[in-house]
């Protein structure tokens, strides 16, 4: 029975995870101009962000919801100000030679940038709920079910970036510096774009 929680965890997980927003450009951008595992650590930080979401839906953690709920407003100008200045430092960002090493405190930034920004969306809370229904996953779980379950969805988000940073890897070695600072630009249109979309929502 369990298993089941988990392949059913992992399956959400995967869908959720799938849609190329904001998150999947920059997974995308950082894959391109540094490296799979700054795709991957892209990707790490959206799917603890869907771990936090998945708990709040499958425990029916009430407080934190209906916080989140009552706060959508200044969370979502929050998180639409965060991506419009993304936006810009992509934009204005130079490529680093493919030989540059990474430091771990910038991927470690990269990371909680992609968590809190990813938090910054409660709307996923109940896109979350209305999957668990669709898969028949309503109250009553218990405790190591629901364990399982929101295990598996952390596991089916991850998947997905592995998945879409190998593909998006294929075409690094075909860019040379000149493409990867078009990489930057594109992207950070892109996330301005995102950005601009997410507050003028709120209109």
């Amino acid at each position: 029975m369990e298993l089941i929680f988990f392949l059913k965890g992992i399956s959400i997980g995967f869908i959720m995870a799938i849609p190329i927003g904001p998150i999947g450009i920059m997974c995308i951008r950082k894959t391109l101009t540094e490296g799979r595992l700054s795709g991957l650590i892209i990707g790490l930080g959206a799917a603890t962000a869907d771990l936090f979401y998945g708990c709040v839906a499958v425990f029916g953690l009430t407080i934190i919801s209906d916080t989140l709920s009552d706060q959508r407003i200044w969370i979502r100008i929050v998180g639409g100000a965060l991506l419009f200045f993304l936006g810009i430092r992509t934009f204005r960002a130079q490529p680093k030679d493919p030989k540059f090493k990474i430091s771990g405190s910038g991927r470690l930034r990269s990371y909680l940038t992609v968590v809190v920004l990813t938090l910054t969306n409660p709307l996923t809370i109940f896109a979350f709920i209305a999957v668990f229904a669709a898969f028949g996953l309503g109250d009553g779980l218990r405790f190591f079910s629901a364990v399982v379950l929101v295990a598996g969805v952390f596991i089916g988000a991850c998947l997905w970036f592995f998945l879409l940073t190998s593909g998006t890897i294929l075409f690094r070695k075909k860019l040379d510096l000149v493409g990867l600072k078009w990489v930057n630009k594109i992207a950070g249109i892109l996330i301005i774009i995102s950005g601009v979309i997410v507050i003028g929502s709120l209109l």
